[in-house]
């Protein structure tokens, strides 16, 4: 009788870890759903059309989330992470510059998510401004690792605050409202970040043309000693 009641409770411990299991994979695929639910935009953006994106039913996205607040925010948080690791991942990129491209590209999508959201879920972005004044140092300094990367190889001109460049992105996200933004403001960022290359080219041209007359210079030194 005390085998089998052993053998009970390893049964029962084995299946509360994997209802455990199965729970934070619902709850990742939920959050990865409202992503790309919300950041489409559009009368379809719902949580129901997160649910049947998700493969839950509704009661189990309410589980999580019971509130439309409780998934703003975690939503909210997820993706700051995101960007995040993205841009630790991107540190090892051949080329800073393409680094920082694509980070700024990646703001352009946290944007659509929140302005998403925000519409969908009929919330006052407002009231989460404790949530998101927490959450843009984080952000700003996800922007600084690619920013200073890319200056530090020459790549971007010297001068140019991460904060500025965030805001410059995030202002452009903001200024459209229409279906399919994304599309008009991709291109834009690219226009930025190419314009932010023009002291740095500049500055390598002046370099290399200083180089060679140095080297002569040098030599001349050298003859006359």
């Amino acid at each position: 009788m005390g085998a089998g009641t052993q053998g009970m409770g390893s049964q029962s411990v084995e299946t509360a870890r994997k209802l455990r299991a199965d729970a934070v994979r619902n709850r990742e695929r939920v959050l990865a759903a409202a992503k790309a639910v919300f950041s489409a935009g559009g009368a379809e953006a719902s949580l129901e059309a997160v649910a049947r994106r998700a493969g839950v039913g509704i009661g189990t996205l309410y589980r999580h989330f019971p509130t439309r607040e409780a998934l703003y925010e975690a939503v909210y948080r997820h993706e700051v992470q995101q960007l995040w690791e993205l841009a630790e991942r991107l540190k090892d990129e051949a080329s800073p510059v393409e680094a920082l491209r694509r980070g700024m590209r990646a703001i352009v999508e946290f944007v659509a998510t929140k302005k998403g959201m925000s519409a969908a879920l009929a919330l006052a972005v407002t009231g989460f401004s404790e949530l998101h004044a927490r959450s843009s140092p984080r952000l700003e300094k996800a922007a600084r690792i690619l920013l200073e990367r890319a200056v530090a190889a020459g790549e971007i001109r010297t001068g140019i605050d991460p904060g500025d460049l965030m805001r410059a992105v995030v202002g452009m996200c903001l200024v459209h409202n229409q279906p399919g933004w994304q599309a008009n403001v991709l291109p834009l960022v690219d226009v930025l970040v190419d314009g932010l290359r023009i002291g740095a080219k500049q500055r390598k041209a002046v370099v290399n043309e200083r180089s060679p007359a140095r080297s002569r210079l040098l030599a001349s030194k050298q003859a006359i000693k």
